[in-house]
């Protein structure tokens, strides 16, 4: 006996239809709908959060806070590699974070500054002023005959 796709079926097992509830009294979930008698849980919109615990204290506020985090003191440069350099500016051109802006390199400076990253190659002799840079992007600035200067905010 061969299989053809006209004599595949559907398989027959049975599927729960979904409750349609606010269907009259008749279907079992009329006039509250399973809500229960009003108050805020039986309104729309009513989320749960699931932090009220019926006016006990919350879990959450009984455990101890644990552990220490960095990130409040982490340092947020917009990085710029050295590619972009060599297509943005002229042979002996000063770089610094408002040249970056004004020339389309950046978008928008980071919290902390600029930072100079070492990817692509540079051929062109800049003076690139910067809040950061990587140790392979200060090699490539002085190589090319630039040189690369630190801010100091």
């Amino acid at each position: 006996m061969t299989l053809h796709l006209h004599d595949v079926k559907a398989h027959p097992a049975p599927r729960k239809r979904r409750t349609r509830v606010g269907r009259g009294r008749s279907s079992g979930c009329g006039k509250t709908s399973g809500r229960g008698m009003g108050g805020q849980r039986s309104r729309s919109g009513d989320s749960g959060a699931g932090l009220y615990e019926g006016g006990q204290m919350q879990l959450f506020r009984k455990l101890p806070r644990r552990g220490f985090s960095n990130a409040r003191y982490k340092v947020r440069y917009a990085v710029v590699n050295v590619a972009a350099l060599q297509g943005a500016f002229e042979d002996g051109a000063v770089v610094d974070p408002a040249a970056l802006l004004r020339a389309g390199v950046l978008a928008k400076l980071g919290a902390d500054g600029v930072k100079i990253l070492g990817t692509g190659e540079l051929s062109r002799p800049l003076t690139v002023k910067a809040h950061a840079f990587s140790a392979s992007a200060l090699a490539k600035i002085q190589a090319a005959g630039g040189t690369g200067e630190t801010l100091a905010d």
